[in-house]
């Protein structure tokens, strides 16, 4: 029996890197769903429950970082791994540190992305 593939949520605010990343996933075996910002996230976290999720931070609507507070606060999606993926860079680090009280997320990636090393990330924390 083949194993279902891994779904990935990927969340920007961008069409063009939601496009890309999707692309970027599904060459590399993997099942997406994109959401354009956080408040589509969540729901789609809640009705899809993906193996994955890829964040931007600065979204209209509600951040990255707000989203990331709800994904963690939420006992069914809390343990899904969260790759924050941002052209803001370093700071966003210590932005994140502000929040003590949640676990750090799996990953940070920055824009523009490195593909090869986004897929071996995202492998590495769907092994």
């Amino acid at each position: 029996m083949m194993r279902a593939k891994k779904k990935i949520l990927v969340v920007d605010d961008e069409q063009d890197v939601l496009t890309y990343l999707s692309a970027l996933f599904e060459d590399n075996g993997f099942d997406t769903i994109t959401a354009e910002n956080g408040i589509v996230a969540l729901t789609l976290a809640k009705s899809e429950l993906p193996d994955l999720i890829t964040l931007d931070i600065t979204m209209p609507e509600q951040s990255g970082i707000k989203t990331y507070r709800y994904l963690r606060h939420d006992i069914n999606l809390q343990n899904i791994p969260v790759i924050i993926i941002t052209a803001v860079g370093d700071p966003i680090k210590s932005v994140m540190n502000e929040f003590a009280a949640f676990p750090a997320p799996e990953a940070f990636i920055s824009k523009p992305v490195d593909q090869k090393g986004l897929i071996a990330i995202a492998r590495n924390l769907l092994a």
